[in-house]
């Protein structure tokens, strides 16, 4: 029988951290087969790769393209911003916002929240199917998702600075329990945002004892990433030991002047608790700079009633006042980004009807105006919604390099893709870690980074039948030139396409060819089955 596809020549890195051999790759009806090299097989579509590098498709764990769904030119120009680089699954819902499971009679509580972290046009929707539905539509890569528990939260308690009462924890376990079972990749937390910020240690115990039934990770935005990075760090470990959970901490970092240097510590607490038994990973992207809702910056009170109170809030002066001197003298177990760093270093990415601050630190934005930078911050709020995009300068180079040598990481954009100025690792860090890390810099081989971007993460969240390149499995790969790969991606032009990826098939159907990007969709959300029988034992 004649092949749909056949690879010929190239070296394959088949995901799997072996080193690379030489092998052709034949796909037929979405499934691949490896090759002897030369094998000669009939193909109705031949690539010559000699030279190139042939891999498994790369995976994005971490990403907030939960509702890039739709037909206008610009979701479209964003969304083929991964897929350029070769992501070919993109993992969402992450840092404990997902725009699902939320009951109907608490849709428009959540859809706020939902608003202010993607953007409008917000949605929402009562169940991962619905979501699958919506967003799975004429879609060229894979997505899968996570459940939120701040959305748990949010549709269950609202934005009450309190802990949630047995009946309230029964329900967001239920929500959680029915999402997993229908498809739904893991639990995420994200503890710096509220509303997941209000909940104790035992609550999320709780919840991740739902995902550890289905044999699913907790997956978190550790409480603090700065300052108290550590102690965020020794939480998390023990929701995960006291659930029986895997653990995935989210874009491992240490940010702010107060930990740099701290990642020598909280990689060997890493390495100590998984030689103890624990399943525990980490994921991170390779920039210094991280991205993040501009209201996440303001004390958690600020936005304690949800969306709407803190955009009436933000416009009087006493609460102005009040924000000013929390930034000043900080609060008990808040993650203070700006106190351990300063307004120069917070850049605006994204304020859809403010487009001449974009691009400009809130320093010299605030300094423009001739006012102070809370006043700033508090009328961009204001006049946008809440729907601000920030990038924090905040974090150190050599940092970043201990991660993403670290065997416990794998690779992530974080990517926040709204209009604007978003950071470039929405567009640039696959191809960054292939071009400068692993070529330029050396800190990598092209084999161990490989791994990171296929194997290793399709095995932590389920995903079956994909990140190798083996007989049977999913027909997603990258044709890539080793000696050119580069991202173009920069912080003036963040959407610049990547050099050195020649083509990118999913489910066996080229959707990059060179320059050009394919009518093919052959992408849906991913439905992600239990890994082991989902029992009731978490109520």
């Amino acid at each position: 029988m004649e092949l749909d596809l056949l690879v010929t020549g190239g070296d394959v890195i088949d995901g799997s951290g072996s080193p690379a051999r030489s092998a052709d790759v034949g796909v037929r009806d979405g499934r691949l087969q490896l090759l002897p090299p030369g094998s000669r097989s009939a193909a109705a579509m031949v690539v010559n790769a000699r030279g190139l590098v042939v891999t498994p498709g790369f995976i994005d764990v971490h990403t907030h393209s939960d509702l890039l769904a739709g037909d206008d030119e610009q979701r479209e120009t964003l969304r083929l911003a991964p897929l350029r680089q070769g992501v070919t699954t993109e993992i969402c819902g992450n840092c404990g916002i997902s725009p699902f499971p939320v009951p109907a009679r608490h849709a428009a509580t959540v859809r706020d929240l939902v608003a202010a972290t993607f953007g409008p046009p917000a949605a929402t929707y009562p169940s991962f199917a619905e979501f699958a539905a919506a967003q799975g539509v004429a879609r060229r890569n894979h997505l899968a998702a996570l459940v939120g528990h701040g959305t748990l939260r949010a549709a269950v308690v609202g934005f009450a600075q309190r802990r949630a009462t047995a009946d309230e924890l029964r329900r967001m376990c239920t929500l959680l329990h029915e999402a997993l079972t229908a498809g739904a990749a893991g639990l995420s937390t994200g503890l710096i945002y509220s509303p997941g910020v209000n909940a104790g240690t035992d609550e999320v115990i709780a919840l991740a004892r739902v995902a550890a039934a289905h044999g699913k990770p907790y997956v978190t935005h550790l409480r603090d990433e700065m300052s108290q990075v550590e102690s965020a760090l020794e939480e998390a470990i023990e929701i995960a030991i006291a659930a029986g959970a895997a653990l995935q901490v989210s874009h491992h970092k240490t940010a702010g002047r107060h930990s740099w240097g701290a990642t020598v510590r909280t990689l060997a607490r890493l390495e100590r608790a998984r030689a103890e038994g624990l399943d525990v990973l980490c994921d991170v992207y390779p920039y210094t700079a991280g991205s993040t809702a501009l209201h996440a910056l303001l004390p958690p009170w600020v936005i304690a009633d949800g969306v709407p109170a803190m955009l009436a809030a933000v416009r009087e002066a006493t609460v102005r006042d009040r924000i000013r001197a929390d930034l000043a003298s900080g609060l008990p177990g808040w993650e203070n980004t700006v106190g351990n760093g300063g307004w120069d270093l917070i850049r605006v990415a994204s304020a859809p009807t403010s487009p001449d601050v974009e691009g400009h630190t809130i320093a010299d934005v605030a300094a423009a105006r001739g006012v102070d930078p809370v006043d700033c911050v508090c009328d961009l709020l204001a006049a946008e919604a809440g729907n601000v995009t920030i990038l924090s300068h905040s974090m150190r180079e050599d940092d970043v390099r201990r991660v993403l040598a670290s065997p416990l990481a794998m690779l992530c954009s974080d990517g926040v893709p709204k209009p604007g100025r978003p950071h470039p690792r929405w567009a640039g860090s696959f191809a960054r870690v292939l071009g400068h890390y692993v070529r330029d810099v050396g800190l990598l081989s092209l084999t161990e980074a490989v791994h990171k971007m296929t194997g290793m993460p399709a095995r932590r969240f389920g995903l079956a039948e994909r990140g190798l390149l083996a007989d049977g499995y999913a027909a997603d790969l990258v044709v890539l030139d080793p000696a050119r790969a580069a991202d173009g991606a920069t912080y003036d032009d963040p959407l610049a396409p990547p050099r050195g990826v020649r083509y990118v098939v999913v489910d066996g159907r080229v959707v990059v060819d060179g320059d050009r990007v394919t009518d093919a969709r052959p992408g849906r959300v991913l439905a992600v089955a239990d890994r082991e029988p989902a029992t009731r034992g978490w109520t």
